[in-house]
């Protein structure tokens, strides 16, 4: 409603690179992030406005985030969590934590397609976003990370000149993201037509989202006795999978670090205040794989005449002919270990054909 965009651009800040808001930085003021949501969930919402309003204030100050998401962007290709920067802190490393760096690509992506909300936007910015997203897949497929040579998933973040997995808060690691890498891989799939090198990587993200899944337990957060957050992960034949936040490079070990960011392999053995205060664990990759196992369904449609109806009863061609190609394709597809679904209008014969 209008007291709701009031709101949302009455707290849009200036992010000019001068001595001043450096100063209010260091002082601990104000500043423009991308983290938890920040900025792009702003911006889709100005944009559905300026869309149904067509009012110019809603459109420049959606152009303004927008020039600043394309101005905060790495040459290498990444995003910092806060920009302007904050030298020698986690904050300037490229960010994928809670999907930050994620939450641009898929804005920036529909601006440049001219998805709606954004048909507004002029031809350079839209230009400018397609351009942006380019270099940031670039720089999502140079830091999927290897184990013995195979690639696997992305680390929440990197370092913004090495390109290395790289620590943020004392319990978030270098490690393989169970969490942050569902995002990245949800945006690689829907790439309308991906290049080798993208499938590829899909591909073995997806095997190592199977390979590191934990199966037979469940994860529960909530009130302990004394009405203080806890979790614990406990044994259930019947839950779903689960993935760890971090996995160890190289192990493939679920890590669960506290403050004092000492490595340790079980939920139990770090303080109760991070065990209910951060999710270790979660069925982040479910959906994902999900529609991964949807996706290699092939669908056949067949063409054709007699020579493709298929009708075992009241048929009146001869014995050696009445059953068509389709049931032979059938079964080779089924004894060759294929997912498929013969598709059309009509069926005949078998209810699978």
């Amino acid at each position: 409603g209008k007291r709701e965009i009031l709101i949302v651009t009455h707290f849009e800040h200036p992010y000019e690179i001068t001595p001043e808001a450096m100063e209010e930085l260091q002082n601990g003021g104000r500043a423009n992030t991308i983290d938890n949501d920040a900025t792009t969930v702003p911006m889709q919402f100005i944009a559905l406005v300026a869309e149904a309003t067509r009012e110019s204030r809603y459109r420049k100050s959606f152009e303004r985030g927008l020039d600043y998401l394309l101005e905060a962007q790495y040459e290498n290709g990444g995003w910092p969590q806060f920009y302007p920067l904050r030298p020698d802190t986690y904050y300037s490393h490229i960010t994928f934590n809670d999907n930050a760096m994620m939450n641009v690509m898929f804005l920036l992506r529909d601006v440049a397609a001219g998805k709606e909300p954004y048909s507004f936007v002029g031809a350079d910015r839209v230009a400018q976003s397609a351009a942006a997203v380019s270099k940031g897949i670039e720089l999502v497929l140079k830091t999927q990370l290897e184990n013995d040579g195979v690639k696997t998933a992305w680390c929440a973040q990197y370092d913004e000149v090495s390109l290395e997995p790289a620590w943020a808060r004392a319990y978030e690691p270098p490690s393989l993201s169970g969490s942050e890498s569902v995002a990245i891989v949800r945006f690689l799939m829907e790439i309308e037509q991906p290049t080798p090198e993208q499938v590829a990587a899909i591909e073995c993200a997806i095997a190592w989202f199977k390979d590191v899944a934990i199966h037979g337990f469940r994860y529960e957060r909530g009130p302990d006795a004394k009405g203080i957050e806890d979790a614990a992960i406990l044994a259930d034949p019947d839950a779903g999978p689960l993935w760890a936040r971090f996995y160890e490079l190289g192990t493939n070990r679920p890590l669960f670090l506290g403050r004092d960011s000492v490595f340790r392999y079980s939920l139990e053995e770090i303080e109760q205040e991070r065990r209910g205060g951060y999710n270790y664990y979660g069925t982040w990759a479910a959906p994902l794989l999900a529609k991964e196992a949807d996706a290699r369904v092939i669908r056949i449609m067949p063409l054709g005449d007699s020579i493709t109806y298929d009708n075992r009863r009241k048929d009146m061609r001869p014995v050696g002919v009445r059953i068509a190609y389709r049931r032979t394709l059938h079964d080779l597809l089924r004894s060759a270990g294929y997912a498929f679904d013969f598709v059309g209008s009509e069926n005949a014969g078998e209810r699978y054909l």
